[in-house]
C-alpha cells in the first residue's frame, strides 16, 4: 500500500474510516440544509442569524473544555462514541420532524444548534483521539490527514447532494437522512475488533486533573503557539458557511443547488490538501505557518472574483491552503503530546479551534450584512496574514535560542544524554530522562 494510504492496511482503521465517511456525508448535508433554511426560510436572508446558529454549535466547545477532555482520556472511547453517535443522530431526527411538520422555528433552531454543540464537545476529542487506537504511532499522522480527507471528501458530497434534495424533497428529508448515517458509524464501532485496540494510557484519578491539560500546554510554547494561529483563523477565516451562503445568495443570484456547489468545490482543495498532508512522513511548524499565509492571501484574491466561476474557482486554493492548516497543526499537536495527556490537550485545541466561533461566526454575519459579503471573506484574509505573522515571529525566536544554544551562550537550555529538547517552564532546571520524555523530541521537533 502506498505511503499516502498506509493506515488503510490495518483492519480496525479500515471499518472505522468507511464508516465516518458515510456519516460525514450526512453530516455535511445536515449542515448545508440548516444554513439555507435559516438562510432563505427562517430569516430574509440574515447572515447574522446563520452566524448565530454557527456560535451556538460551536460554543459548548470552549465551555466544556476540561470536562470532555478528561473523559476523552479517561472513559472507553469506543463505547463514548457510541453514545454520542446514537445522541446526535436523534437530534437530527427531532429537527426533521419539525421541518417536514413545518412547524420549525428559528428558536427552535437554536435550541438544536445548542444541543447539539453539547453533545459535540464531548464527541470531538473522544473521536480524534480514538485515532491513535486504532493505528501504530508511527501512522498516527497519516491516519489523521486521513480522517481530513474522509471529512473533506464528504464536504465534496454532503453539500451537493443536500443542494439537490433541498430543492426537489425539501429540507426536512435531508436532516432524516443524516439522521440515518450515524448508524453507519455505531455499526462500524460495532465490528471494531475491540481485542486488537492499541491500549491508551488512562489518565490517573485524583485532584487537579480538570487543569493538567491546561498546564501541559503552558510548558509547551510549541502547542501554545499554533492554537494561537489557529484560534485566530478559526474565529475570523473559517467561516465558510455565511461566506458561501452569502455570495452565492446576495452577489451571484444563485439558489440552493448554486449554494451546495460551492461548499463542495472548496472541498475539492481540501481532500487536495489532507492528500498532500497524509503523504508525509511528519507535520512541521513551518508548514503550518506559510499555509496560514496562503490562506489569508487566497481568501483575498476570493474576494474580488467578478464572476461565480472565478469565484468558484478561487476556492479551491482556499480550500488547500485551509486544509494543509488544519492538517498540519492537528498532527504536530497529537503526535508530540504525551498519550496520557493527549485527551485533554486534544478538547483544549479544538475549543480554541472552535470557540472563537461565537465571537466570530455572529462578527462575519454582521461584516457581511452591513457592508456586503466580499468584506467578510476580507476579514478572514486578514486572519490568515495575522496568524502567519505570529507563526513567524515564534520561528525567529525558535531559531535564536537554538543558535545561542550551539554557541553555548543560553545556558537555560538543556540537552540530555538521550538528545530530548527541554523547553518551557522546566528549561532552567535538569529532568530525568523519563519525565524529558514527555516533552519535546529533538528530532520530532519540527524545525522552524
Amino acid at each position: 500500500m502506498s505511503a499516502m494510504f498506509r493506515s488503510l492496511a490495518g483492519a480496525n482503521y479500515r471499518i472505522w474510516f468507511a464508516g465516518a465517511l458515510v456519516s460525514n456525508v450526512g453530516t455535511w448535508m445536515q449542515r448545508t440544509a440548516q444554513d439555507w433554511i435559516v438562510l432563505t426560510q427562517l430569516t430574509d436572508h440574515d447572515a447574522a442569524a446563520v452566524g448565530i446558529v454557527m456560535a451556538l454549535q460551536m460554543g459548548p466547545q470552549l465551555l466544556l473544555v476540561p470536562f470532555s477532555g478528561l473523559i476523552a482520556d479517561r472513559l472507553d472511547r469506543r463505547r463514548t462514541l457510541m453514545v454520542t453517535q446514537a445522541s446526535m443522530a436523534i437530534l437530527g431526527l427531532w429537527l426533521g420532524i419539525l421541518v417536514l411538520a413545518g412547524v420549525a422555528e428559528l428558536w427552535q433552531v437554536y435550541v438544536f444548534a445548542l444541543l447539539l454543540g453539547i453533545v459535540s464537545a464531548v464527541d470531538a476529542p473522544v473521536r480524534q483521539t480514538f485515532v491513535s487506537e486504532l493505528v501504530v504511532e508511527s501512522n498516527l499522522s497519516n491516519a489523521v490527514a486521513l480522517n481530513s480527507a474522509s471529512f473533506n471528501s464528504a464536504r465534496m458530497i454532503g453539500p451537493a447532494v443536500a443542494g439537490v434534495l433541498v430543492a426537489v424533497v425539501g429540507a426536512g428529508w435531508v436532516f432524516i437522512i443524516n439522521a440515518v448515517t450515524f448508524g453507519a458509524v455505531i455499526v462500524s464501532l460495532r465490528y471494531i475488533r475491540a481485542g486488537t485496540l492499541r491500549k491508551s494510557t488512562r489518565a490517573p484519578r485524583g485532584r487537579g486533573q480538570l487543569l493538567e491539560g491546561f498546564r501541559y500546554v503552558r510548558g509547551r510554547p510549541d502547542i501554545l503557539m499554533i492554537m494561537i494561529m489557529v484560534f485566530i483563523i478559526g474565529t475570523l477565516g473559517l467561516n465558510f458557511a455565511i461566506f458561501t451562503a452569502t455570495m452565492a445568495s446576495v452577489e451571484f443570484g444563485q439558489g440552493s443547488a448554486g449554494f451546495g456547489l460551492l461548499s463542495s468545490i472548496l472541498a475539492v482543495g481540501s481532500v487536495a490538501g489532507a492528500l498532500l498532508s497524509a503523504r508525509r512522513e511528519r507535520p512541521r511548524i513551518r508548514l503550518t505557518v506559510f499555509a496560514a499565509l496562503a490562506f489569508g492571501l487566497t481568501c483575498a484574491l476570493a474576494a474580488v472574483m467578478p464572476t461565480y466561476l472565478t469565484f468558484a474557482l478561487v476556492l479551491i486554493l482556499v480550500g488547500l491552503s485551509a486544509q494543509t492548516l488544519m492538517t498540519t497543526a492537528n498532527a504536530t499537536v497529537q503526535t508530540t503530546t504525551a498519550p496520557e495527556m493527549r485527551g485533554r490537550v486534544m478538547a483544549l485545541y479544538m475549543a480554541v479551534f472552535m470557540g472563537g466561533t461565537p465571537i466570530g461566526a455572529p462578527l462575519v454575519g454582521w461584516v457581511a450584512n452591513e457592508f456586503g459579503p466580499r468584506w467578510a471573506i476580507g476579514l478572514a484574509g486578514l486572519s490568515g496574514v495575522v496568524a502567519a505573522a505570529i507563526g513567524l515571529v515564534w520561528m525567529v525566536w525558535f531559531q535564536h535560542l537554538r543558535l545561542h544554544y550551539s554557541r553555548g551562550a543560553h545556558p537555560a537550555l538543556r540537552i540530555s544524554h538521550d538528545t530530548h529538547l527541554v523547553l518551557g517552564r522546566e528549561r532552567k532546571r535538569r529532568m530525568r530522562p523519563a519525565q524529558v520524555a514527555d516533552r519535546i523530541r529533538l528530532e520530532k521537533f519540527p524545525e522552524g
